[in-house]
């Protein structure tokens, strides 16, 4: 069993930045893929950014050149770097963990932390 604890979600304005955090315990395989997705009112669940333990990274296309995803493998942390936020941004974002090198559903959820990017 992996635990997920998130934090820095929040309010800001469009066009600024917010970085958020997601540090894993328990049973933490060396092999894994930790990552980020979002939910928005009245939408499906979507994958944000993904990177296994090796440093392999994959983003979904709206955040590309916007968002960056980097790992602390020795503190089984993720974070994820937001810039140049958008109001379509606007999510309940979650943390995932996958004891896998695959990305794919994750086995473990952090429980959420709101983002809002709002004037």
């Amino acid at each position: 069993q992996v635990q997920l604890v998130e934090s820095g979600g929040g309010l800001v304005q469009p066009g600024g930045s917010l970085r958020l955090s997601c540090a894993a315990s328990g049973s933490v395989l060396r092999f894994n893929v930790m990552g980020w997705y979002r939910q928005a009112p009245g939408k499906e669940r979507e994958l944000v950014a993904a990177a296994t333990s090796y440093g392999t990274a994959t983003y979904a296309d709206s955040v590309k050149g916007r968002f960056t995803i980097s790992r602390d493998n020795a503190k089984n942390t993720v974070y994820l770097q937001m810039n140049s936020l958008k109001p379509e941004d606007t999510a309940v974002y979650y943390c995932g963990y996958r004891g896998s090198l695959r990305i794919g559903t994750p086995d473990s959820w952090g429980q959420g932390t709101q983002v809002t990017v709002s004037s």
